[in-house]
């Protein structure tokens, strides 16, 4: 049996390149390395001993995703949150997902409740400041269990890839008073109207709940002029 090798915390039996990516994306996406964080390759290449070509192949990644600006010769900068972009993921997630939770209502009400409600008794633990990378984690979950329940799970990845900014603007939604406690009561509403079979409750609880971050997103930005670019 092999005995997996790990240097520079990265899985050497793996590909490292996306290992550098996925790393370098859940960091931004964090906001462990917040908007305006300059990127060293050279302090990269160091950190997972490796050489330029997959850290640099790994920018030009996120330069694609919009998480990172490349200015030749000069740096590379994690980018600002793009609000417009931010608002084009919410109106993408919710052509999807308000049908989704409409078409759970309808076939699968009593399955589809039992999965959300375990996740929401792990969000409940995770119910503090301190922890909110793991409740954001699992509130992703929850909504990528409404596409796999619906059974088109294969357009979560896109929507994700399409969220990076949402994401992030999410993040600094997180911590504001009384937010944990706002996405445990929607995701409630959401599992008791898909358990009532009742679509338009759903879909309903389903919207209030997405538009959360977007819907105080003035504040947000007030808040953090120097993280936010503006529609």
């Amino acid at each position: 049996m092999k005995v997996k090798s790990r240097v520079g915390g990265l899985d050497r039996w793996r590909q490292v390149g996306p290992q550098i990516l996925e790393i370098l994306r859940m960091r931004i996406l964090s906001l462990k390395m917040p908007p305006g964080t300059v990127i060293s390759r050279l302090a990269l290449q160091s950190e997972f001993n490796v050489s330029q070509t997959p850290v640099r192949d790994a920018l030009i990644r996120l330069e694609e995703e919009g998480l990172v600006e490349v200015f030749p010769q000069f740096a590379t900068v994690v980018s600002k949150i793009d609000v417009k972009l931010a608002m084009e993921a919410h109106f993408l997630r919710l052509s999807i997902e308000l049908e989704a939770v409409r078409r759970l209502a309808a076939n699968h009400p009593g399955e589809t409740a039992q999965a959300l409600e375990a996740i929401l008794l792990e969000q409940q633990e995770a119910m503090s400041l301190t922890t909110y990378d793991r409740f954001d984690q699992l509130d992703k979950e929850f909504h990528r269990v409404l596409f796999e329940k619906a059974d088109i799970v294969g357009l979560w990845e896109t929507v994700r890839r399409q969220s990076v900014h949402l994401d992030r603007l999410r993040m600094l939604n997180l911590p504001m008073p009384g937010k944990l406690h706002q996405v445990l009561t929607d995701h409630k509403a959401i599992i008791e109207a898909v358990r009532a079979g009742n679509g338009d409750a759903a879909v309903t609880a389903l919207r209030a709940h997405l538009s959360g971050t977007l819907s105080i997103v003035d504040d947000i930005c007030n808040n953090h002029p120097d993280y936010v670019k503006r529609a």
